[in-house]
Parts: structure tokens; C-alpha cells; sequence
């Protein structure tokens, strides 16, 4: 008889983790592993994939770096190929990279993010990264995974896909003004619906698809921005990038294996209000 730690197991299995040198990524990266699981780290540049694998090898995992645009479909399709070869399965797809305009000190910004002039451009790159490129990673794991007879897919959301922003955050004294910009949030909402068309089209067959919605997650954030949105989050502080992590294995592992279309949100409380 199986105990409730079996269920959170991945020994055996194989994720492939989009973004997966990024402030999540990397964290995710790591978890899987932790928890037994076989990761690639899908990655738009190999110096970053190379160098979480390297650091995921050296704690004793199996990583394999993998370079990929995930808005270019032959690409995407090569990547699963890869995985594949390497570890002979595809058993969960977390769906983390994206364009995530950020506000702290390693992301200075050249964009004001104001509607009234944001440049179409970046509207339509938004699209494909956060969009379609988890439209097509899904796509190319789902051949694979129904094959296997099942699997995860994990599409990360933000809890601005549930609610507007609060663009007050974002004013500085003396500064010009930022704001967040439409992509996010719309992308994000947009990220909600595929996750519950996944789940329905893969009725029956043994895959999943679930969304993942974090809060703000500090990143040496500055302390009138820290101020500003603890004060608005129930548990009056922004979460570390580690808080993630017990979700996000939750819906990989068969821990939640009667749980599909859903949405797990880890916000703090940002919003309960």
C-alpha cells in the first residue's frame, strides 16, 4: 500500500521545464529533481540552460539543457524529440517561461507599459511567448504523453490573470510613470483558458492540466515597492521564490491525481479581499 510521501514521488518520470533558468524556473527545476524526476531545462539561450543543469548535475540529478525558442514550432518539436532520446518519456511539461515585465533593480525597463502608446510589437511578442508558446509545448508533449497513457501539464498563471493590476505599486516620487502593461494580464487570463480546454479535450485519457497562480514573488524588490505591496497582501509580505516549489510538485506528482482544469492559487491572499 502506497503512503501519501509515494504520491509526491517522481522517481522515474521525466519534466520538462520551460524558463527553467529563470527565478521559478530554476526552482522548479530543482524540486522535480529533488523529487526523483528526470529535467530538462528548456531554455532560450544554452548558456542559461547549461548553467541550471550544471548546478541541478552537481547536487547529484539527471538534467539535460535544452536551447529553445518556444514560439518557433520545429523547434519546440526538436526539443520533446530530445527529451525523449535522453530519458524516454515525457511525464509532466511545466509551461513557466514567459515575458514578465518585472520592477526591481535588475529590470530597470525601456517601456513605460502605458495602453494609450504601448508599441503593437511587444503586444504580438507577449502573445507569442506567454500564449503560444505554451499552445505549442502542450502540443508537442501531448503525442508522447498519450502514447504513455497520461501525464502533467502545468501552465503558470499570475494572480494578475484573476484580477486587474494595481498600477499604484508601480509609481515612484520624482520618477516617470510605469505600469504594468495589457499583455500580462491578458496573456495570463488567456493562460486560464487553455488550461481548462487541455483539461477537457484530454478528457478520459489520462492527462492532466492544471494552472499554477503565484503572487508577487521578491526579487530585491526596493523597499517602497516591498511596503506598498505587503500592505496589500494578506500575509503582509511578498512570497520567496521557494514558496512555490510544494505547489508545483502537488500538481506533477499523483498527489493530484483527481485534480484537472483547476487553478491552485499561492498569492498570499492578494486576492481574498
Amino acid at each position: 500500500m502506497s503512503t501519501i510521501f509515494d504520491k509526491f514521488s517522481l522517481k522515474g518520470k521525466t519534466a520538462i521545464i520551460t524558463g527553467g533558468a529563470g527565478l521559478l524556473g530554476a526552482e522548479f527545476c530543482r524540486t522535480l529533481a529533488e523529487a526523483g524526476a528526470n529535467v530538462a531545462v528548456a531554455e532560450l539561450t544554452e548558456a542559461a540552460a547549461n548553467s541550471t543543469a550544471e548546478q541541478i548535475s552537481r547536487l547529484g540529478y539527471k538534467a539535460l539543457p535544452v536551447q529553445v525558442n518556444i514560439t518557433q514550432p520545429d523547434e519546440v518539436k526538436t526539443m520533446v524529440q530530445k527529451v525523449l532520446a535522453a530519458f524516454g518519456s515525457v511525464d509532466v511539461l511545466v509551461n513557466s517561461a514567459a515575458l514578465d515585465p518585472k520592477f526591481d533593480p535588475s529590470h530597470p525597463g525601456t517601456n513605460s507599459g502605458a495602453f494609450e502608446t504601448f508599441p503593437v510589437e511587444m503586444w504580438r511578442q507577449a502573445l507569442d511567448v506567454n500564449l503560444t508558446g505554451s499552445f505549442l509545448c502542450s502540443q508537442a508533449v501531448a503525442e508522447p504523453m498519450l502514447k504513455q497513457g497520461g501525464g502533467s501539464i502545468i501552465n503558470l498563471c499570475s494572480m494578475y490573470g484573476l484580477v486587474g493590476p494595481d498600477q499604484r505599486l508601480y509609481k515612484k516620487e520624482g520618477q516617470p510613470e510605469r505600469f504594468k502593461p495589457a499583455y500580462y494580464p491578458v496573456t495570463k487570463a488567456g493562460i486560464l483558458g487553455l488550461t481548462r480546454y487541455l483539461a477537457t479535450y484530454f478528457a478520459g485519457k489520462g492527462i492532466r492540466a492544471n494552472a499554477l497562480t503565484p503572487g508577487g514573488i521578491y526579487n530585491e524588490n526596493d523597499e517602497e515597492f516591498l511596503q506598498n505591496y505587503s500592505a496589500r497582501a494578506v500575509m503582509g509580505r511578498m512570497a520567496r521564490k521557494d514558496e512555490m516549489n510544494g505547489a508545483l510538485l502537488f500538481l506533477a506528482s499523483d498527489a493530484s491525481s483527481y485534480m484537472t482544469g483547476s487553478n491552485l492559487v499561492v498569492d498570499g491572499g492578494w486576492t481574498a479581499w
